[in-house]
């Protein structure tokens, strides 16, 4: 299992802290030193049965200063996945990628459903 990150994240903590407490073995990758491709974020995309709007973090400054709230809907697809592809700080973390599924965020009760299948 794949754990796309941020260190300096408390939901990337407490997502990374959920799966050592659940004895659940993972790959850390720093968002910000390793940002996911264009490939990769679209193969995530398809696996997560998510709207694309989901996989961006909304509540960075990165995406305020950018004032994405308001260009998001005028943007295409792939204008959106060059764009989370261009810096890790705009893609919504952690990102949990095991076999076909993919999760965006840490909600304990969602993850609890991803592992526990």
């Amino acid at each position: 299992m794949l754990a796309v990150c941020y260190p300096r994240c408390g939901t990337c903590k407490k997502a990374v802290k959920w799966l050592e407490d659940n004895n659940i073995e993972y790959t850390y990758r720093d968002i910000k030193l390793d940002n996911p491709s264009e490939e990769e974020l679209r193969k995530w995309h398809a696996m997560s049965g998510l709207p694309l709007k989901k996989f961006f973090n909304t509540s960075g400054l990165l995406y305020k200063e950018m004032k994405l709230k308001d260009k998001l809907p005028e943007m295409s697809e792939d204008e959106m996945f060059r764009l989370l592809a261009g810096d890790g700080l705009l893609v919504k973390r952690p990102i949990a990628v095991a076999d076909d599924k993919v999760l965006v965020g840490f909600r304990e009760a969602e993850w609890e459903a991803f592992f526990k299948q």
